[in-house]
């Protein structure tokens, strides 16, 4: 009878690693289909240039980096991203760069 408990405990562990392992592999493969959706959106966007801007995802959970020159491609930035499906957040971490004009000075 020990052995059958045993044995029975021994087959649930494993069924258990095996869905586990499974479920692991199904989130990296959404990540990635996320991060892929998002930089795909964030490019197609027209009147903003997020060639700068770096995509990765943790369980629906967006990390936007990189350099943007103005507020307003930040929040853009963002906001596209938020349209993707799977993203259940958002972590901006996107920096505003203003380029220097040919007098020197910052653009506004």
């Amino acid at each position: 009878m020990r052995f059958v408990i045993a044995a029975l405990l021994t087959f649930l562990t494993l069924v258990g690693c095996e869905s586990n392992a499974d479920q692991r592999a199904q989130e990296a493969i959404d990540d990635v289909s996320i991060s892929a959706a998002v930089q795909t959106k964030l490019t197609a966007d027209r009147a903003s240039n997020f060639s700068r801007v770096s995509v990765d995802s943790n369980r629906g959970v967006v990390h936007l980096s990189g350099v943007v020159s103005s507020a307003e491609q930040r929040k853009r930035a963002e906001e596209l991203t938020r349209q993707v499906r799977g993203v259940t957040r958002v972590t901006n971490s996107l920096r505003i760069h203003q380029e220097p004009t040919k007098t020197g000075k910052l653009t506004e």
